[in-house]
C-alpha cells in the first residue's frame, strides 16, 4: 500500500512546532510528524507528515496559510525495504584508524583498523555525513599527536560513533549524552553491539546539565557535532566544564557558519587548532586556553 508524505517550510522555530502540532490533528491523520530546522542558516523549518491515506489537501492549504508556510507539497511513495535499502547503500567508511560499519560487511574490516559497528537501521552517525567523518578524522589527528585523554564526553552524541571511537583508544570510562530519549536508546544499543557497556555512559541531557556530568568534569575532550546555534550558545558552559589544554571537537557547521562558530569559541576562551572542511561543512578543532 503506498504511503504519502506532505512538506512544508516556514520562518521560526515556534511557528514551526506549532503547524507541527496541527497537522497531528488532521483527518485521516498522519503516521507521525517531523519538525526539522534546515541546516543552511535561513532560520528556516521543515514541516512533514507521514500519511497511510492521501491527505485532505484542502486542509493542508488551509493549515499553511493560518501559520504563514509555504502551500504543502504533497508526493506519493512506493513501498520500500528501508533498511534493506541503507544496507544496500551505504559502504563502509575508513577515518584514520577507524572502520566505520554495519554488521552486513562485517567480514570487510580491515585487521589493522579500529573498528565501530553502527547498524543500517540506526543511519545517523554512520560515518558517511561529513560531520561524523570530520569528527572522526580531529580524534585520529589528535591520536597521531601523542595525546592522551582520560575524560571524555560526547555531546548530542545520535549513535555514539565518537564516544565509542575515543573508548576504543584509551581506558577511561566516556560519556555520551543526547537531549533526544531515542538517540539514548539507539546510542545504548550501539554501546552493546561494540561490547563498550560500562566504558561508554549514555545520558539523557541538554548540554552539560545533568549531575552526573557536573559531576565528571572537567573534561579534556569534548565532541560536539550538532548545529550552528547550539553550539555558540554551548561555548561558555564547555569552557566552564573543560580543563586547561582540554580539546574540543565541533561540527555540525556549515563552512559560511565556521568564522562565527570560532569567535564564539575564541571569546570563551579556546584557541583554534584546526579546521577541516569536508564538502559543505567544517569540523574545528579546538584548545582550551
Amino acid at each position: 500500500m503506498p504511503t504519502f508524505t506532505a512538506f512544508s517550510t516556514t520562518q521560526g522555530k515556534a511557528g514551526a512546532e506549532a503547524l507541527g502540532d496541527a497537522l497531528e490533528d488532521m483527518d485521516p491523520a498522519p503516521t507521525g510528524v517531523g519538525v526539522f530546522e534546515i541546516e543552511d542558516g535561513s532560520g528556516r523549518w521543515e514541516i512533514g507528515g507521514y500519511f497511510e491515506e492521501a491527505p485532505d489537501e484542502i486542509e493542508l492549504a488551509l493549515l499553511a496559510a493560518a501559520y504563514e508556510a509555504t502551500p504543502f507539497v504533497i508526493s506519493e511513495l512506493p513501498e520500500t525495504d528501508w533498511v534493506a535499502k541503507v544496507r544496500r547503500d551505504l559502504s563502509p567508511v575508513e577515518a584514520g584508524r577507524f572502520f566505520v560499519y554495519g554488521s552486513h560487511d562485517a567480514d570487510k574490516v580491515p585487521s589493522t583498523s579500529i573498528p565501530l559497528l553502527i547498524e543500517a537501521a540506526m543511519a545517523f552517525g554512520t560515518g558517511h555525513h561529513g560531520t561524523t567523518l570530520g569528527c572522526l578524522r580531529a580524534l585520529d589527528r589528535l591520536i597521531a599527536a601523542g595525546e592522551t585523554k582520560h575524560n571524555t564526553i560526547d555531546v548530542g552524541c545520535g549513535t555514539a560513533v565518537l564516544g565509542m571511537a575515543a573508548a576504543m583508544i584509551w581506558p577511561e570510562t566516556v560519556l555520551a549524552s543526547d537531549i533526544d530519549a531515542v538517540a539514548v536508546e539507539v546510542a545504548e544499543a550501539n554501546v552493546a553491539a561494540n561490547r563498550l557497556v560500562g566504558r561508554v555512559r549514555c545520558l539523557e541531557a541538554t548540554g552539560f546539565d545533568h549531575d552526573d556530568i557536573a559531576a565528571a568534569a572537567p573534561f579534556d575532550l569534548v565532541f560536539a557535532n550538532i548545529l550552528m546555534a547550539p553550539l555558540i550558545d554551548l561555548a561558555p558552559d564547555m569552557a566552564r566544564h573543560t580543563s586547561k589544554g582540554a580539546h574540543a571537537i565541533l561540527s555540525g557547521i556549515l563552512n559560511p557558519q565556521a568564522d562565527e562558530v570560532v569567535a564564539a569559541y575564541v571569546a570563551a576562551g579556546f584557541s583554534l587548532a584546526h579546521r577541516e572542511e569536508i564538502g559543505e561543512w567544517t569540523t574545528l578543532t579546538l584548545t582550551r586556553d
